[in-house]
C-alpha cells in the first residue's frame, strides 16, 4: 500500500464495501469504477468475491502481477470448490495469463476474471475461465473467448454449483462401488517413462491391498527432482486437477518423500499425502497377527516417523533439567522425540527375547537333525500356496501383494520316517524400505538357519526378471547370497508353449511347478529329498546371466 494517496486508499475501502452481483460479473458501473482506479495507481487491482457477491479480500498487486494473500483452509470435501471467484484488472490488452489459470487451479477458485483497462482508464473487455469435472482436450479448465465489458451475463454462482454438484455425484457413485477411499498414484523420477509406468502398477497393487480405491495415475519424468515439492509449479496444479477430477483424498507417492516434500505437498493441496514406504508400513499394519509382527511392525513405523516430526532444529532441544537444561522444560516436540526413543528401546528388548526364543527352537531342531529349507520370494509369487499344497496346510492365501506376513513352518513328512521343516516367510518387494529390514531382522533369522533357500518366482510375470533380480539383491544385502538355493518358476500353467521354452533356456536348473494344480510338485519333492535327506552336497544354483 506504499505510495497510494489518502483519496487512493478510500477508494480502494469502497471497493470492500461493494456488493456484486451473485451471477453476473459486476455492474457497469462498478467496472468504470474499478478500471479507473487501476489506471489511477498504476497497479493490478483484484477481487475476492462469494457467491453471495460480498468482498471478502481487495488486493492491490503490482503492475504486471498480482499475488494473492494465503486463505483460509478450503470447505469440507474434496470435491467442493473454494467458493471465492477472483476478480481483477490487467492495465494491458491481454487477457488471462498461465499464472491466473494457476491460481485457479491451486485455490480451487469458483472462477477467474479479468477485466482490461486502456491508457485512459476505461475498461475494454473481459474474460473468464473456470474448472471442468473432466478434462476436455487435455485441459482441465474452461477457458472462455473475450467478451466487449459491458456484456456481464456469465451464471458464475450457477456453473460453480453445476460444478460441484456434478463432483460430488462422481464422487458419491465411486463410493458405492468401492466403499473405500480413493487415491490418486503419482511417479515422479528420472527413469524412463515405461518403468514408471510398471512400478505404478505395483504401486496400485499396493494401494488395493491397503484398501485404497484407484482414482487416477500421473507419471513424469524429470532430469532432477524438486527438493521442495518433488515436482514443478505447473505439474502440481495439473495434480490439483486430476485430484479434484478423481475425487481422490489421498496422494500416493511412488518411492519416498523427505519430510520437507510431504509437509510442503500436504500443505498446498489440503489432502493426505504418503509415499510408498508409507503404504507398504500400513499394509504390514493390517496383517500383522503374532505378537513379533506387531511389534516389528511398530518399530518400523517409529523409525519412520521419528525424522519427520516437524518442529525446532535439533540444536535448539532442551532436556528436562540439568546443566544448561533448566528453564522452560520440553517442547510438545521434544517430549514426543523422546516418548519415540523411549518406546523403540522398549520394543527392542521385546524383540530381543523373541529372537533367543526363537534360537532356542531352532537349536532344539538342529539337535534332532531336522533339515530346515525357507521359501523366499517376490511378494505374491505363490510361496504360502506352494507351502499348502506340499504340506497340505491352510495357511493364508490371497492375490494380494503381502497377504502373509508372520513366518509360518510346517513338517513335510517323506516315505521311511523322514521329514523336513519348511517355512514360508515374509515376501520381497523391490526397493524394501530400510526401516522394514531391519525391523524384521528377527523374522528373517529363519533365512540364516535354513539348509536350503527354495527362491519362489511368478513366472507369468511381465517382470519377472526384475523381481528375480530384485530378490537376489536383498538377499545379497542380508549376507545370504552364498546360501544353497534353488529357483521354482511357480504359475507354470498360466504359461503358453512359446514362453514356457523360452524361460527354460533362460533358467536351465530351475523347477518349473503349479503350486495350485500341483504340477511340478512331484519333481520338488525330489529335488528336496535328494538334497536335504540324502545328504547331498548343496551347490547354490546360479542365476542366469541374463539378469545382468
Amino acid at each position: 500500500m506504499q505510495g497510494l494517496k489518502p483519496s487512493q486508499l478510500t477508494a480502494l475501502n469502497r471497493l470492500f464495501n461493494r456488493r456484486f452481483p451473485a451471477e453476473d460479473v459486476y455492474t457497469v458501473e462498478q467496472a468504470r469504477e474499478l478500471a479507473l482506479l487501476s489506471r489511477a495507481i498504476g497497479r493490478q487491482i483484484g477481487l475476492l468475491i462469494d457467491r453471495k457477491g460480498r468482498v471478502q479480500t481487495v488486493i492491490v498487486g503490482k503492475a504486471g502481477s498480482i499475488l494473492i494473500p494465503e486463505l483460509p483452509r478450503g470447505r469440507s470435501g474434496g470435491e467442493r470448490l473454494r467458493g471465492l471467484r477472483l476478480l481483477h484488472t490487467h492495465l494491458t490488452p491481454d487477457g488471462l495469463s498461465q499464472e491466473d489459470l494457476m491460481d485457479m487451479l491451486f485455490l480451487r477458485l469458483d472462477a477467474v476474471i479479468v477485466l482490461t483497462v486502456n491508457p485512459v482508464g476505461e475498461p475494454v473487455q473481459w474474460q473468464a475461465a473456470h474448472l471442468l469435472p473432466t478434462n476436455v482436450n487435455g485441459q482441465g479448465y474452461h477457458l472462455e473467448q473475450p467478451r466487449p465489458w459491458d456484456r456481464t451475463t456469465a451464471q458464475v454462482v450457477g456453473t460453480a454449483e453445476a460444478l460441484e454438484k456434478d463432483l460430488s455425484r462422481r464422487a458419491e457413485s465411486s463410493r458405492e462401488a468401492e466403499n473405500k477411499p480413493r487415491a490418486l498414484l503419482i511417479s515422479v523420477a528420472a527413469l524412463p517413462r515405461i518403468i514408471q509406468e510398471r512400478n505404478l502398477d505395483e504401486l496400485a497393487e499396493l494401494a488395493r491391498t491397503a484398501g485404497l480405491g484407484i482414482a487416477g495415475r500421473m507419471v513424469q519424468r524429470v532430469p532432477q527432482v524438486n527438493p521442495r515439492l518433488i515436482m514443478g509449479r505447473g505439474k502440481v496444479a495439473e495434480l490439483e486437477v486430476l485430484t479434484l477430477q478423481g475425487r481422490a483424498d489421498t496422494l500416493v507417492f511412488d518411492g519416498e518423500l523427505s519430510p520437507a516434500q510431504l509437509h510442503n505437498l500436504a500443505d498446498i493441496t489440503e489432502r493426505k499425502v504418503i509415499d510408498r514406504t508409507q503404504l507398504i508400513l500400513d499394509i504390514f499394519a493390517q496383517h500383522a497377527v503374532s505378537r513379533a509382527g506387531k511389534l516389528q511392525v511398530e518399530l518400523a513405523q517409529l523409525r519412520y516417523t521419528q525424522p519427520r516430526l516437524v518442529g525446532k532444529n535439533r540444536a535448539m532441544d532442551r532436556l528436562m533439567g540439568g546443566i544448561g537444561g533448566r528453564g522452560p522444560g520440553e517442547t510438545k516436540l521434544e517430549t514426543d522425540r523422546r516418548k519415540i526413543r523411549e518406546r523403540m528401546a522398549r520394543i527392542r528388548k521385546d524383540l530381543e527375547r523373541l529372537r533367543r526364543q526363537r534360537a532356542f527352537t531352532r537349536d532344539r531342531r538342529s539337535r534332532q537333525g531336522i533339515p530346515l529349507a525357507a521359501l523366499v520370494g517376490y511378494t505374491n509369487a505363490g510361496k504360502s500356496t506352494l507351502l499348502n499344497t506340499l504340506t497340505r496346510s491352510e495357511v493364508l492365501v490371497e492375490n494380494k501383494l503381502f497377504a502373509t506376513l508372520d513366518p509360518t513352518t510346517r513338517r513335510l513328512r517323506f516315505p521311511a520316517e523322514k521329514e523336513l521343516i519348511l517355512a514360508d516367510t515374509v515376501g520381497f518387494i523391490r526397493n524394501l524400505p530400510k526401516e522394514l529390514m531391519d525391523a524384521f531382522r528377527a523374522t528373517l533369522e529363519e533365512l540364516e538357519a535354513a539348509d536350503l533357500l527354495l527362491h519362489v518366482a511368478d513366472a507369468s510375470h511381465p517382470d519377472l526378471l526384475q523381481q528375480i533380480s530384485a530378490v537376489e539383491t536383498i538377499l545379497a544385502e542380508m549376507e545370504l547370497d552364498r546360501m544353497p538355493r534353488l529357483l521354482i518358476l511357480n504359475k507354470w500353467d498360466q504359461l503358453a508353449a512359446p514362453a514356457r521354452a523360452e524361460l527354460a533356456d533362460a533358467f536351465p536348473h530351475a523347477l518349473p511347478v503349479a503350486a495350485k494344480t500341483g504340477e511340478g510338485c512331484k519333481a520338488l519333492l525330489e529335488q528336496l529329498e535328494m538334497r536335504l535327506l540324502h545328504q547331498a552336497t548343496n551347490i547354490v544354483t546360479e542365476i542366469s546371466p541374463s539378469l545382468n
